[in-house]
This record gives structure tokens, sequence and C-alpha cells, in this order.
């Protein structure tokens, strides 16, 4: 136990630190590095911090700011992450989740609710840490999903995410290169995908945190379209009459996948949907 003063020096003083590296939500950090440590909501920091917190404490929250001063994702350093009120193991293996991705999960859950569909099949192109599949599944619990990824590291965090979430038994995990590892007469009724969608020119312009990402998650050509251009082609072979594929978008690309969709008859509409930022996030294909 310690005194309300040395627990507030603590803080604060690794809040200056993590300010003097360029990391705005510094306060926010502290919080859930203490959080972490403490195993206790952030609120109860404040309120039970000093009851709980004892030598050894201190020594692996110094040790984690250390490390965070290098810029290196907390997500990494904590190993796990809250996504649409769920916690999600993350390791470099996959992608950091980053809360633009709810608005996808928000629109695909209400779009199988409103239209009434009573087992719906879906699939999650790009799996990474499962934070798409399992949401899913675990708000529509007739669905089931199936989840591809190129990489067997981010299916095996997939995996123990939706075992941990209990959703496991409804999602089928595989390897593949895109739509590779499906069968031409496999059809859904929803295609997700939070594809790479970063220009290559502008990688080493990017965030350390995000840097530590696999490259893989975030690149897609010169102008960050290819995937984008390969899903908007292919994923009308695989949906259900009246389907629909959802994918998210980059700040700037509205414009640009719009044009591209218009090309393409298979679908009859297009929508475009912002994030709670106002940028246009997540683009909703619907097929004949």
């Amino acid at each position: 136990m310690i005194e309300k003063s040395e627990l507030d020096s603590l803080m604060k003083a690794a809040e200056a630190k993590l300010r003097e590296v360029g990391i705005d939500e510094a306060k926010t950090e502290v919080e859930l590095i203490l959080e972490h440590i403490l195993k206790i909501e952030r609120l109860e920091v404040y309120l039970k911090g000093t009851e709980l917190i004892e030598p050894k404490h201190i020594e692996l929250f110094n040790r984690i700011v250390a490390k965070r001063l290098t810029r290196f994702p907390l997500q990494y350093i904590l190993g796990d992450v809250e996504f649409y009120g769920r916690v999600f193991k993350v390791n470099p293996e996959v992608m950091v989740p980053t809360y633009e991705t709810e608005t996808l999960c928000e629109l695909a859950i209400n779009y199988v609710k409103n239209e009434g569909i009573e087992s719906p099949e879906i699939l999650d192109l790009g799996v990474g840490s499962g934070v798409i599949s399992v949401t899913v599944a675990a708000e529509l619990p007739n669905a089931r999903l199936t989840a591809l990824d190129i990489s067997p590291g981010a299916i095996e965090v997939a995996r123990h995410n939706a075992r941990e979430n209990e959703v496991d038994d409804r999602i089928e995990f595989l390897e593949s290169n895109l739509f590779g590892a499906l069968s031409n007469n496999r059809k859904f009724d929803l295609i997700l995908s939070n594809p790479p969608y970063i220009p290559e020119d502008e990688y080493d312009t990017l965030p350390p945190e995000v840097l530590a990402d696999p490259k893989i998650s975030l690149t897609a050509g010169s102008a960050g379209m290819d995937i984008i251009k390969y899903l908007i082609d292919n994923a009308p072979k695989y949906l259900k009459a009246r389907g629909r594929l959802m994918f998210e978008i980059g700040y700037d690309q509205s414009n640009l996948v719009m044009t591209y969709s218009e090309r393409n008859e298979s679908y009859k509409s297009i929508n475009i949907i912002k994030d709670l930022n106002d940028i246009s996030r997540v683009v909703i294909l619907s097929v004949n």
C-alpha cells in the first residue's frame, strides 16, 4: 500500500515521459497499464489503487512504461485489447484492431437482423485477430462464419479469441490467400473485410505504432487499392442472391472505390458509410 500522493506522482511522471515521445493519449495509457497490472477497472485505479499496489507492481509498471517509450504498441505489450465490449488477445502476428472496425461490425449485425436472415452464412476475409468474426458470431447466435487468412500465426490468434469468447464452434478457420481456399460453389449472405488499403509510398510515413503491425495487413499497391479491387471483382461469385459485400477503406478512397464499383454490373447498389469521426469508412455493395 502506498500514499495517494505517491500514486499520483508515479502516474504523472509516467504520463509526462510518454507525452515527451509523442504519445497523445498518455494519461489514458497510464490508467490502462495500472488497470492491467492490478486487474481492476480503470475507475478503480483512483479508488483502490493505493490499497492494491505493491513494490512488484511498481517495478512491472516501470518496465511497461519503458517499453512503451520506444513507441512499441501498448496493446502488444499488454497482450490484449478491448473491442466491442470484449477482450481480444493480440500479438505482432496480427494488426492491432481499431475502433473504426466496430462500425463495420455494427453494420453487418444490423443488416442480418433487419433482413431477418435466420441462419446467416458469413465470410470474413483477412481474419487477423478475429475481432470481426468473433464479434459477429457473438452478437448473432445463429450465424455461421468462415474466416480466411494467409497467415498461420493470425489464424492461431483468432482461434484463441474465438475459444475465449465461446464462439469457436461456429467459426471455420482456413489458411487462404484471399478467396483461394474456397470452392467455387460456396455462397454467403455477407462478406466482410478490413483489407490492407495504405499506398506503398505512404508506408514509411506511418506512426511507429502502426509500423509494428504486419505490413501485409497494411499496404496494397501504389494507390492502396489492389486488394479492394480484387474484392469488388471477385466477391459476387461467392455471394447469394441479394447478398452484400462490406469492407473498410482509407480516409481518402471513397471516390476511387465508388468509381471502380460502378463499373461492375453485378452490383445493384453502392453505399459508403461514415464512422464516428465523420470519415467515409465502410463500403456496402449489394448484388442483384
